[in-house]
C-alpha cells in the first residue's frame, strides 16, 4: 500500500509522516522531491517545477512500485501534487497497488505563518527568503485543487497538534499504532 500525504507547502506533510513512520516502523518513507533534486542536477526543468517533467512523475511511480514490491512494505510519500492530473498519472502507473491518499487542508494565514517561520537553505539567506516567497505564491494554487483530488481522498484538519492527525491516519488505515522503543 502508498499512503500519499498532499497538502499546500507548510501543512505539515512531512512532520505527519515521520510521526507516522515513529508510530508504524515496518513502513517505509520515500519522498519524491528527492527525485526531483536529482533531475535538475541532469536536465532542464523549463517551467522551474520539476512535476511538470514527464520523466519525474514515470520515476516517482516506478520508484513507488519498485519500494512496495521489493521490500513489501508499506510506503509514506509526504508530497504536494498541485497538478490532478499528475496525481491521477502516478496512481495509474502504480497499478494494482492501493494507494490512500490524504489532504492537509490548513488555512492560508496559517499556512503563510508556518512558511515564514522555517529556514530551509540556511547557508543562504537570500535563497532561502525566495524559497519561502515561492511556497508562500504557491498557496492560493494548492488550496484550489481540492475539488479534484482523487475519489475517496480524505481530507484532514491539518491545524491539528500531530498526534491527532496521526491517529486519524491510522484509524482511516485500521492500524493501531505500535511505537518504536
Amino acid at each position: 500500500m502508498i499512503v500519499w500525504v498532499n497538502g499546500a507547502f507548510g501543512s505539515g506533510k512531512t512532520t505527519l509522516v515521520r510521526e507516522l513512520h515513529r508510530q508504524w516502523p515496518a513502513t517505509l518513507v520515500f519522498d519524491p522531491e528527492q527525485v526531483g533534486y536529482v533531475l535538475r542536477e541532469i536536465v532542464d526543468v523549463p517551467t522551474g517545477n520539476f512535476q511538470d517533467l514527464p520523466l519525474w512523475r514515470r520515476q516517482v511511480a516506478a520508484m513507488a512500485v519498485g519500494l512496495v514490491e521489493e521490500y513489501h512494505r508499506t510506503l509514506l510519500v509526504p508530497m504536494t501534487l498541485v497538478e490532478a492530473a499528475y496525481l491521477d498519472e502516478i496512481i495509474a502507473a502504480v497499478g494494482g497497488i492501493t494507494v490512500r491518499h490524504f489532504y492537509l487542508d490548513v488555512p492560508r494565514d496559517v499556512l503563510v505563518q508556518r512558511i515564514e517561520s522555517r529556514t530551509m537553505t540556511p547557508d543562504d539567506p537570500g535563497r532561502d527568503a525566495d524559497v519561502r516567497a515561492w511556497c508562500v505564491a504557491q498557496i492560493e494554487r494548492c488550496r484550489a485543487t481540492t475539488d479534484r483530488l482523487p475519489t475517496g481522498t480524505v481530507f484532514l484538519d491539518g491545524r491539528q497538534r500531530v498526534p491527532e492527525l496521526t491517529a486519524a491516519v491510522l484509524e482511516h488505515l485500521g492500524r493501531a499504532p505500535s511505537v518504536r522503543r
